[in-house]
């Protein structure tokens, strides 16, 4: 396994995972900022949305989300009953559907997997599919410099608020979370990688390491995120305007059967992919 330094963190995410990106791109602005050399091992990226919509209008946003944690803060909106500002959200293992209406913004930080745990040292999995008060996870000191953030400022100067917020949690990498990072790292690089056992044997893992390791650090397993990055590329290839065969496409990303393809894509995203595609066109 290799060393991380502020400088060598190789992508542990895409930008994929947005159903429909043509459509939310007619509501809601998004942007996304690199982070500070000091925050590259633990976060991928800044990202905000900000959003004014008429009255009568409301728009569902749908995500397939990445293995990885995310620290918001979000104006206008109110999720989990938790009311404006700072909250983080574990792993999210279905769709993650968003009512969009009126006005809104939101200033987030989506962490490396693992990211949240060799932070903080909260494991990932007791936050899986939940949104909690920042409060009950970071450092008072953090979170008061989270709640001072709004959509009155430049969102560039926010962003910049909001990275060196974070990386006043920066310490010591944890050795454990680097083993994570390389795993996710050539998951996401090698997408001949399949099944559990080849991860394993392009890592040098044991299973029960790499088993225990994803629980506590991911807070999914390493089967879920193989399967997470193959219906991202997939989507992916939809919304590009795939117009060739659903067996083929489903072949190439590791479906050997079209019926299995069907329903893991119809159980995630909601309806077939003859659907999505067709909605499309």
């Amino acid at each position: 396994m290799g060393s991380w330094t502020n400088a060598s963190a190789p992508p542990t995410a895409t930008t994929a995972g947005v159903l429909r990106p043509e459509e939310l791109a007619r509501y809601v602005a998004l942007r996304r900022w690199p982070v500070s050399p000091a925050l590259e091992p633990w976060v991928e990226n800044l990202w905000g949305l900000r959003w004014a919509l008429p009255p009568d209008l409301v728009h569902v946003s749908s995500v397939l989300p990445h293995p990885a944690c995310n620290v918001t803060v979000e104006r206008g909106v109110d999720r989990a009953g938790l009311g404006e500002g700072a909250v983080v959200t574990g792993v999210v293992t279905r769709r993650f559907d968003t009512e969009v209406r009126g006005s809104g913004w939101v200033l987030g930080a989506k962490l490396r997997p693992g990211g949240l745990r060799a932070l903080v040292g909260v494991r990932a999995d007791t936050l899986r599919d939940r949104t909690v008060a920042a409060a009950d996870v970071l450092p008072g000191d953090v979170v008061a410099e989270l709640e001072r953030l709004g959509p009155d400022g430049d969102d560039d100067a926010q962003a910049e608020r909001l990275d060196a917020a974070l990386a006043a949690l920066a310490g010591e990498p944890d050795p454990e979370h680097q083993v994570v990072l390389d795993v996710v790292a050539t998951m996401l690089r090698d997408r001949s990688l399949l099944r559990v056992d080849q991860v394993e044997q392009a890592c040098g893992l044991g299973r029960r390491r790499l088993q225990r390791l994803f629980a506590e650090y991911v807070g999914v397993g390493p089967k879920w995120v193989l399967a997470r990055y193959r219906m991202h590329d997939v989507v992916t290839a939809l919304d590009e305007g795939y117009a060739g065969s659903l067996a083929d496409l489903a072949a190439a990303h590791g479906w050997f059967d079209q019926a299995h393809f069907t329903r893991d894509f119809t159980r995630l995203v909601g309806e077939s992919p003859t659907r999505y595609r067709d909605r499309r066109r």
